[in-house]
């Protein structure tokens, strides 16, 4: 009866095919290519998501090795479009972004390597529109209090004390704080 309310008739199976059950290398390769298609991703993460869905270890590294082969997974690539794509959308530092690859699983010579697209003048630009992005929202609160939200925020995003408290002192000045030292800067 419930083949034939789906339109199958007799036979309900007219169509559809089984799939026989796939190999361990098959369902590694189809998790990999599933979520390699939304975003790049590093090859622990691949590894990670493997081992969580029980495929054993030798099969998840012969996949692994042979995606790194072809150019679907490469540490690299991703750790310098990481580096761009995070430093100029969330204005991270290069403290913070080496953390964040950190627990990527990007390698350290790879992290480092990627950080190097990023100089320290370009940085520090950076923290600078963060803080007049930030600073109307302070006016009207003591220096002190400003002095603390702001580099607090640079702080939070990886930024260097000395640079952060440079940066907010600057930005005081310019709009019209008097020119008090502040501490540390």
């Amino acid at each position: 009866m419930r083949e034939r309310e789906r339109g199958g008739g007799e036979s309900g199976r007219e169509g559809r095919q089984e799939l026989p059950p796939q190999s361990p290398e098959e369902q590694a390769r189809a998790i990999c290519l599933r979520l390699l298609t939304g975003m790049p991703r590093t090859r622990r993460q691949l590894a990670d998501a493997l081992e969580k869905r029980g495929i054993p270890e030798q099969v998840s590294q012969e996949v692994l090795s042979r995606y790194e082969e072809v150019g679907l997974i490469d540490d690299a690539a991703f750790a310098g479009a990481w580096v761009e794509s995070r430093h100029r959308g969330r204005g991270l530092a290069r403290r913070a972004l080496a953390q964040e690859l950190r627990t990527k699983g990007v390698h350290a010579t790879l992290v480092q390597e990627a950080l190097e697209q990023l100089d320290s003048t370009q940085e520090e630009q950076t923290a600078r529109e963060l803080v007049e992005r930030k600073l109307r929202a302070t006016r009207g609160l003591e220096r002190d209090k400003r002095i603390r939200r702001l580099a607090g925020m640079l702080a939070r995003k990886g930024y260097p004390e000395g640079m952060a408290l440079r940066v907010v002192r600057r930005a005081l000045e310019s709009e019209g704080e008097d020119g008090e030292e502040y501490p540390g800067a």
